[in-house]
């Protein structure tokens, strides 16, 4: 469950990145993978909802804009969402999660998640944090960004895709806040979708 005060933030970098023609937002490439099943009927096409992989995320402010850029990317391979009153039966659906978590370079990673869908423990090695410090000063806190998206077919449920995408961002940057940083996930997860199954691609 997210717990944020820094809606009006992110609105503001926002505004600025349209206003600067997206110059603020260059960060490092965003790592993805995906996963397609071999027989995967409807795979890009149809009627799909964007459902969270935690059912408490679905009133998170924070949820409902990762979703929104999801859909968004869905909508340009070829699916759509429900019109309003409209009846559809099994629509497939994407299971989003979000995971975002702070830490200081030379340090270990903080145990506590600060976005969509997180859980409690620390992850990774902290191989090459040492690359681009400052030694003059304190290095720049760091927050990495994990997002997965399952698409299932109904009514049986089963996984017909999956994808993942990483990146990771010092926390002053634009991309750092929610609303830039979903878009930019997205787009990364579904470029080329729907992609080499197993196969990990860098996208700048």
């Amino acid at each position: 469950m997210i717990r944020t005060t820094r809606t009006l933030t992110a609105a503001c970098f926002l505004a600025a990145a349209l206003t600067l023609g997206g110059c603020a937002a260059q960060v490092g490439p965003v790592e993805v993978t995906r996963f397609s099943a071999a027989d995967a009927p409807g795979l890009g096409s149809g009627v799909i909802r964007v459902d969270p992989a935690n059912p408490q995320d679905a009133s998170s402010l924070e949820f409902r804009t990762y979703a929104a850029a999801v859909a968004q990317e869905l909508a340009k391979v070829g699916y759509r969402q429900a019109l309003p009153g409209e009846a559809v039966a099994n629509p497939q659906v994407a299971v989003l999660s979000v995971e975002r978590r702070s830490y200081q370079p030379g340090r270990e990673r903080s145990p506590v998640s600060v976005g969509v869908g997180g859980s409690t423990g620390s992850y990774g090695s902290g191989l090459g944090l040492g690359l681009g410090i400052n030694l003059a000063g304190k290095p720049q806190e760091q927050v990495e960004t994990r997002m997965q998206v399952m698409i299932k077919d109904r009514p049986g449920g089963r996984t017909i895709w999956e994808g993942r995408a990483a990146f990771t961002v010092g926390s002053k940057a634009p991309v750092a806040q929610t609303s830039l940083g979903a878009a930019k996930m997205a787009e990364a997860l579904f470029k080329g979708f729907p992609g080499k199954s197993g196969e990990t691609i860098l996208v700048k």
